[in-house]
């Protein structure tokens, strides 16, 4: 059965997406201490789908090896996050197999998540690489979080202690936000103070 059959049809499922360290944690953890809404993470989805024993992790042990291994956790076998994430940043050929393997492992299990709350009129559905992964076909509208380029840069500096190039290797990795907002429904401006977005989400929740 097509998985999408499984979603309640007037369900409100607000995508929430926006490029890396445009703010949207923030804009999360406000929604969560304000509103009485379900919200689920693509990013926490991913995390479990790539535990020890898991199908995505025989996959990812199959492909790159006990390279990827954190050998500070080797009791559990753990996958070190970090080194796969700077292996697949500069070998465009493993973020395609990755992405292959994990997009449509972290849609599925999104949709099972939604069931979950059937009974919610409306959930939140935080997804950073919506477009990319093509998830618009669950989400009956996306909000995306628009922050400069160069606050993007200074937050990842800060973030993950990386250089000024790395943080604009990261930027340009995901589609620009001039593509995104073709694609998206509500803007929440992340450019200068919170008072804006929080304007909006007020408005809209």
């Amino acid at each position: 059965m097509d998985i999408l059959r499984k979603l309640k049809n007037n369900q409100r499922r607000i995508g929430l997406t926006g490029g890396i360290a445009s703010g949207k944690t923030t804009i999360t953890n406000y929604i969560r201490e304000h509103k009485n809404i379900p919200i689920l993470d693509a990013d926490n989805l991913s995390r479990e789908l790539i535990k020890p024993n898991t199908y995505g992790y025989k996959k990812i042990l199959e492909y790159f090896g006990n390279q990827i291994i954190d050998n500070k956790k080797n009791t559990e076998k753990a996958i070190n996050r970090k080194l796969l994430r700077n292996i697949i940043f500069k070998h465009p050929k493993s973020k395609e197999w990755i992405e292959k393997l994990l997009h449509p492992l972290v849609k599925e299990k999104m949709i099972e998540e939604c069931t979950r709350y059937m009974n919610n009129q409306t959930i939140v559905m935080v997804i950073p690489l919506l477009f990319e992964a093509k998830f618009e076909d669950i989400c009956t509208e996306i909000w995306l979080v628009e922050c400069p380029i160069e606050i993007q840069k200074q937050r990842l500096i800060k973030r993950d202690k990386i250089s000024e190039k790395e943080a604009y290797e990261s930027i340009n990795l995901q589609l620009s936000f001039e593509e995104k907002r073709k694609f998206s429904d509500i803007i929440l401006d992340n450019s200068d103070n919170q008072n804006k977005w929080i304007k909006t989400i007020r408005e809209l929740l």
